[in-house]
Parts: C-alpha cells; structure tokens; sequence
C-alpha cells in the first residue's frame, strides 16, 4: 500500500504551492461484508495514516448520502437564522448545543475561529422530547437528524467491527462492545458553518489544529478546506472532497484502545476561497463514558474525563492551553515544529461587529 506521504499533486493556495494528500479508499460494503483483503487494508490505513475515504457508492451506502443532502437542507436554515435565534438554545453541554464563531482559537497566532456550531448528541436523539432549536424542531427536522445519526453511527461501529477482526480481537475485546448504544456517551453529530475570512486581514479565521476527541470520525463535507498533517510529514496538506465518500479519521479514544498502535489525525480547516461559506459535517462516535483508557502521558483516564478536558481545552487561549498536558490537543501525536506551510499573522483579532455583525463572540457555558 503506498504512503500517503508520496506527493503526486499540489495545488496553489495563499500564494504557495499546497501538497494534496492522496487517501485510501475504503469499501462498505467490503466492510460489511468483512471480507478479508478489505479489512487487512483496513487496518493498515488505522496503523500507518490515521485516515481513508469510505466509499458509499453502492446499494450499502446510497443511503447515507441522500441522508446528508436532506442534512444539509436543516442546516441552512438553522444557520441562516438570525444569531438571536441560534444563541436561545445555547451551548447546553460540551457535546450539545451551538457555539457562535469565535468560540475557539483560529488557526493563526491571536486569532479566533472562523466557524459557528450545531452539535446534537445520539443520546439526545434518542429521547422522547429530544432539546433541539425551535426553528428546526418539527417531525420532519427530527427524522433528518434522526436519520444522519444513526447512518454515522451503523457506519463507524461497521467500520469498529472490522478493525476488530483485523486486529484479532474476540468477546469483550472488541472495539465496538466500548461502543454500546444504550450506554451514555458523549457521541454527537457536529454540524459546521464556515464564513468566508481572509489571513491578511480577519481575526476570525479556520479551525485550530488538533486531534479528535473521538474513537472515529465519519465526515461529509463537499468544499475544499480540510488541511491534514499526515504522520512523519512537516507540512499541512489538502484533502480533495471526492463525490460519494466520507472522509474517516482516527480519533484519541481508538488509538488509546489500540495500545496506541493506531495513528489519529492531525488535522485543521482553513478556508480555501476566502469569499465562500463552507459547511461540513462530522459525527464524533465516542466510547461509553466509563470506558478507561490510558492516554499518551501514562494516566488513566475515562472517556468523559478525557472528553471533557480536552473540550476545555480547545476553548481555552493559547497562554491557558499551553497549562493543559502536552499530548492533549494532538493526543500524543508527533509533529515538526515547524509548518513549512504557515500562514501570515493577521492584523488584528478584535471582533469588528459593526463591519460584520454576524461574527459576534458570545461567551459560552460549558455545562457537566
């Protein structure tokens, strides 16, 4: 299997020539099958990159992406709401709730992000009144919501079972029996809009590298933007959407459950056409919260502990997280100092409301 690190095409973006990284693919309905060829590439790809495009171009999969459109639809028009609106639900728990752009730091140094956020978790789905915003709280918003959770979900734990078969794991063993429904986790559909942002002159700007607080990631998104540092590379390189595929990444949670054999992700978002709104979606399947692990600096940690301290971290400043262990942000991943791709500096970070009022940092509630 070839090395994603072999470079066969770049792209021109900020001035420089931009590596693309060339990604795995992935069947799934090999996956479901578990037929063995697939699932040795499989786990190589969990072993040495830490990403794959899962295909879904087949009777399997169709589904998944007629579920996304319908997805896309409800996220328009909860994001086209006015910030009024999308600040009454609030940010309820760390894996629940919208958080406004500027909630995070951005990409570059003294910059915020340049997204706003929806997350509904699968454990509040599946409630009988679940807390959902009221311009997308109907029967048919619920449905569609409904439908894209459990489609991540059937992927990721069809992808979880293979891995442990690969990996040759029997009975509680398994991955995906750290991973049952009907126990609490803080597993969420993420549901992401970009606004358009320029590095030479907006103080709201990209997505923060960082590992996922996650076992998997199941990702759909159409636009250019996705940045991934791939393991033993020094630089950040684009990802091409590709029709008809999710993008897969491993998450914290699956490579402290390998024995840290698995690589996760080292990842960011930067806006590729700085006049284009981008949206993205990502379903974060996550451990049951008792699930104990052992993470890159050697303590044990539960699922939620590690959940929770890592989302404190993302919202903390640069002065605060560089308090926060080492390996949190990357979960234990490895990087070159230096990104031979840097961005410029921007030339100020003070939200200029009055210029553009739809990016107003409101301050968030972390709730338990």
């Amino acid at each position: 299997m070839a090395p994603t690190t072999e470079i066969s095409q770049r792209v021109e973006w900020n001035g420089r020539q931009i590596p693309v990284y060339p990604m795995q693919t992935i069947d799934f309905s090999a996956v479901l099958s578990q037929e063995p060829a697939e699932l040795e590439k499989l786990l190589q790809c969990c072993q040495k990159e830490g990403f794959f495009y899962l295909d879904l171009n087949n009777v399997d999969g169709r589904r998944f992406l007629d579920d996304h459109q319908e997805l896309l639809k409800t996220m328009h028009r909860f994001f086209e709401a006015p910030l009024k609106v999308k600040n009454e639900y609030g940010l309820i728990s760390p894996h629940l709730g919208y958080e406004p752009v500027g909630s995070r730091n951005g990409v570059l140094e003294d910059t915020r992000d340049g997204y706003e956020m929806i997350k509904v978790s699968r454990d509040e789905i599946q409630r009988e009144s679940p807390h959902i915003p009221r311009n997308i709280k109907n029967s048919a918003d619920l449905k569609v919501l409904e439908n894209a959770i459990s489609g991540s979900n059937i992927m990721s734990k069809a992808i979880l079972a293979a891995l442990s078969t690969a990996f040759g794991l029997t009975g509680s063993a398994r991955f995906e029996n750290l991973h049952r429904n009907h126990r609490p986790s803080t597993s969420t559909l993420a549901m992401m809009h970009y606004i358009p942002s320029n590095p030479a002159k907006d103080g709201n700007f990209g997505h923060q590298k960082h590992t996922d607080i996650s076992s998997l990631t199941v990702l759909f998104t159409e636009q250019w933007g996705l940045q991934i540092r791939p393991p033993g590379t020094k630089e950040f390189g684009f990802v091409e959407p590709k029709k008809g595929h999710a993008i897969i990444n491993v998450g914290d949670s699956l490579r402290f459950a390998s024995g840290h054999t698995f690589q996760s992700c080292i990842h960011r978002v930067v806006p590729y056409d700085y006049s284009e709104h981008r949206y993205s979606v990502a379903y974060f399947l996550r451990a049951e919260d008792d699930t104990m692990f052992q993470d890159s600096e050697g303590r044990y940690v539960t699922s939620r502990e590690w959940h929770d301290e890592k989302f404190l971290a993302f919202l903390a400043s640069p002065m605060d997280q560089a308090k926060f262990p080492s390996s949190l942000l990357l979960g234990g991943m490895q990087e070159d100092e230096t990104d031979v791709y840097g961005l410029p500096k921007a030339q100020s970070v003070a939200a200029d409301t009055a210029r553009n009022p739809a990016v107003e940092i409101t301050a968030v509630e972390v709730g338990a």
